[in-house]
């Protein structure tokens, strides 16, 4: 595997620019002040309580999230250009996803292959033909981002259902303006606080035609046993707007109505953080008790708009993550300005031979897998896990896609022996309403902290860091 590019550090032992005035910062700071100081923000998550359920772990279901204290920095001119190519790649996903629903010009040219959309478990029949409301189906994506090199960013998943995560980037930064204010004071950074202003107005400017002057807005959760209901309640409040189950949802003449203690109020928006499957049980699994029968013929009937649409899961397939640079240039007329990561689709004989003859030394991924889960990294497995992969693989090519081992960048992170590099990525989150298209300046980094460790997702034992972007 390459080596990892260091954040931080240039080969030869010179500092980028970015990290300087930290470096300084580091120097005048003895490690027991650092120390005391992550125990008081470990302290302050507990008191908040923020937690985040790990399903499949016998002795623990609730656990905090580990909080890195040593910030991520990035440039204003790296940010730019970041910022560019997401707003590329999310304009064209967009594009795509109401194309597959409508004329389907990208099949008809033979750019992505019919069955890709047509077998997938999460195409939904159900919206052909359905028009949403500004034609925007992705308003909130999170496209996770990792780093190689000093200039490239590279594409590593898009996530459009029903992106996570946005809760601590707010709480971290919240967190280290209270604990490192010395640090602050050095740096000009880039704001983030304003993301529920730019998430609120982004909802309401896709309200549906008929909505009043100011469209309701609500938050329709699966419920306190959810994993990110804390990150419901959380953005809820910040919103300023109603958190609801599907029971306090109700529908009368194809108009959705929330119970109030002052009676039945109309609802234009819902910010909805429950999966298709279980949106509505008339439409989709009839045994959901999530969900709010009748939705689907409200939103038919173009009274309610839903963030994200649905049928948006198709845009988060593994599968289709590999066409991407092809949906950028069909639709866009445009280079790609973010690159993806070099994939074999297993569907295909070729890349299957390819994959089966090169197991030890790839990443093996499910096409629907989320969280980090049900994958196979060839470098840190055993020689009997990556023969039952192979027989899986066997089984069932389409349902796996395979990538190289990528070297994930490395930034400064505390670890018990003090200050260490250790593996990041980046999830930026990307709004669009009716108008524009906006991002706030940073996101979520997660951070790998084994040792040697690439996998970062929070339910496999990664952490996170603040990010901060210079305000130059």
């Amino acid at each position: 595997m390459a080596v990892a590019f260091d954040e931080m550090n240039i080969p030869g032992g010179d500092l980028r620019p970015a990290y300087q005035e930290l470096a300084r910062w580091l120097k005048e700071t003895p490690p027991e002040a650092l120390e005391y100081r992550r125990q008081e923000a470990e302290l302050l998550f507990r008191r908040i309580g923020i937690t985040f359920a790990v399903y499949g772990e016998a002795e623990s279901t609730e656990r905090l999230i580990p909080f890195d204290v040593i910030p991520r920095i990035m440039s204003g001119k790296e940010w730019a250009l970041l910022e560019k190519g997401l707003k590329q790649r999310v304009r064209a996903l967009n594009m795509f996803l109401r194309d597959i629903y409508h004329g389907r010009d990208i099949l008809r040219a033979e750019v992505v292959p019919d069955d890709l959309i047509f077998q997938n478990p999460v195409f939904r029949p159900e919206m052909n033909g359905q028009q949403v409301p500004h034609d925007v189906y992705v308003h909130i994506a999170g496209i996770d981002i990792v780093r190689i090199d000093a200039e490239d960013f590279i594409v590593l998943e898009d996530n459009a259902r029903t992106p996570s995560g946005v809760s601590y980037m707010l709480e971290n930064r919240e967190i280290m303006m209270r604990l490192f204010p010395d640090l602050f004071a050095r740096h000009r950074v880039a704001p983030v606080e304003r993301y529920p202003d730019e998430l609120l107005s982004a909802l309401r400017s896709v309200a549906p035609q008929g909505a009043s002057g100011e469209p309701t807005v609500a938050l329709l959760t699966p419920g306190v046993y959810n994993s990110a209901y804390y990150e419901h309640s959380f953005l809820a409040d910040k919103l300023g707007i109603e958190l609801v189950e599907g029971r306090d949802l109700i529908i009368k003449n194809n108009e959705v109505f929330m119970r109030t203690t002052e009676g039945l109020k109309r609802v234009d928006v819902i910010y909805r953080r429950v999966d298709d499957d279980f949106i509505d049980p008339l439409t989709f699994r009839p045994d959901s008790v999530l969900g709010v029968p009748g939705l689907m013929s409200a939103y038919a009937a173009g009274n309610i708009t839903l963030a994200n649409a649905v049928g948006t899961g198709i845009a988060d397939d593994k599968a289709i993550y590999s066409y991407m640079p092809d949906i950028v240039k069909f639709y866009l007329g445009e280079e790609p300005i973010l690159k993806n990561v070099p994939t074999w689709r297993c569907r295909e004989p070729k890349d299957l031979a390819y994959v089966l003859d090169n197991l030890g030394e790839l990443v093996v991924k499910e096409v629907h897998g989320s969280g980090g889960y049900g994958m196979l990294i060839g470098p840190a497995a055993t020689k009997a896990t990556i023969e039952a992969f192979r027989e899986k693989l066997k089984r069932e090519p389409e349902g796996f896609i395979a990538q190289p081992t990528l070297a994930l960048s490395t930034c400064p992170t505390c670890t018990a022996s003090g200050l260490a590099p250790r593996h990041v990525d980046l999830r930026p989150f990307v709004l669009t309403g009716s108008k524009s298209t906006t991002i706030v300046p940073g996101g979520l980094t997660r951070v790998a902290l084994k040792e040697g460790s690439l996998v970062v997702n929070s339910s496999q034992g990664g952490g996170t860091k603040d990010t901060w972007i210079l305000d130059e």
